[in-house]
């Protein structure tokens, strides 16, 4: 299935990362935002195209370190309809260099709006008689907390086309325990969505052991992602909350089996805001995400073999 290519090019680059492409209009350098304002009349246009040159920048210098990329829909929606277009135009820039895309889109709806969700971010619109793949991402992130109502329909998409999902399990911000650590008899309600995850993914089954069901457990609760490594042996992990939020490569590691693999493990600002950190020349924002993105690579190579 379709974390069987994530896993190969994971083994390949020797990386179990992604970088996550969230671009707020004051991460990109101000030399490329004033180039695009001043072309454009209208200023969502200008900033939507600003955001695509800075995101080619980026994948051109990661694409041979960093194995596939998040853009975050909401920082897309941002800008409107030339927003979405930069969306569209980024994922199919990033295959074009070989990565795997996961869009972050935290969908989250049943029956045939989950359809349309499918159909837009995994699957084709069939317009006429002729099957068009609106964005066309790899995986989508997805939230499971409407039951199985809101992830049956999307099964059916990654059977055909042989697609991924993310379900939110185990999420890395502060607040996520008022609702995921309460407990239900004996388990919590984070548990009981793993293994959900794990019952889901029994229809997607993949060539590594891991299927096409997969669970978004944080590296800032690096407790819960060990014990759920161990209770999700079929569930492949996207683990946000390196660097920015506060999870280290020592916290991330709960999340890989003994072979090294099982996890992908995200950063976004670290990333691709790594020039403002170094305080280098704007024009060499590409070079300094690759910096960082080989930095995380071998900081996290300290802790998982590949």
């Amino acid at each position: 299935m379709s974390f069987d290519l994530l896993i190969e090019r994971i083994k390949e680059l020797k990386n179990p990362t992604v970088a996550g492409l969230d671009p707020k209009f004051s991460y990109v350098p101000p030399y490329i935002r004033d180039s695009f304002l001043n072309e454009f009349d209208d200023p969502l246009e200008g900033a939507a195209m600003a955001v695509l040159e800075y995101n080619r920048g980026l994948i051109d210098a990661l694409c041979d370190v960093v194995p596939a990329i998040k853009p975050q829909a909401a920082y897309y929606e941002l800008y409107g309809w030339a927003g979405m277009r930069t969306l569209q135009e980024t994922i199919d820039y990033a295959h074009q260099k070989g990565m795997y895309v996961i869009t972050d889109g935290k969908r989250n709806d049943i029956g045939t709006t989950m359809e349309a969700y499918a159909a837009a971010h995994l699957g084709t619109v069939d317009i006429e008689g002729k099957k068009i793949a609106p964005f066309d991402g790899d995986a989508l992130t997805v939230n499971g907390y409407l039951g199985s109502d809101g992830i049956t329909p999307l099964l059916k998409t990654c059977k055909e086309r042989d697609k991924g999902i993310f379900v939110l399990v185990k999420t890395s911000n502060p607040s996520s325990g008022e609702l995921q650590d309460k407990k239900i008899g004996e388990q919590t309600v984070y548990e009981i969505m793993g293994t959900m995850c794990e019952h889901w993914g029994e229809e997607l089954p993949g060539r590594y052991g891991y299927s096409g069901v997969g669970a978004v457990v944080g590296a800032t609760y690096p407790e819960q992602l060990s014990e759920l490594r161990a209770k999700m042996p079929h569930t492949f992990f996207l683990v946000p909350g390196y660097g920015a939020q506060g999870g280290g490569a020592k916290d991330v590691a709960g999340g890989f089996d003994k072979n090294g693999l099982g996890a992908i493990i995200n950063s976004s600002r670290g990333i691709i805001c790594a020039y403002q950190k170094e305080d280098c020349d704007e024009r060499e924002y590409a070079a300094a995400a690759r910096r960082e993105a080989i930095r995380m690579r071998d900081d996290i190579s300290q802790y998982v073999n590949l």
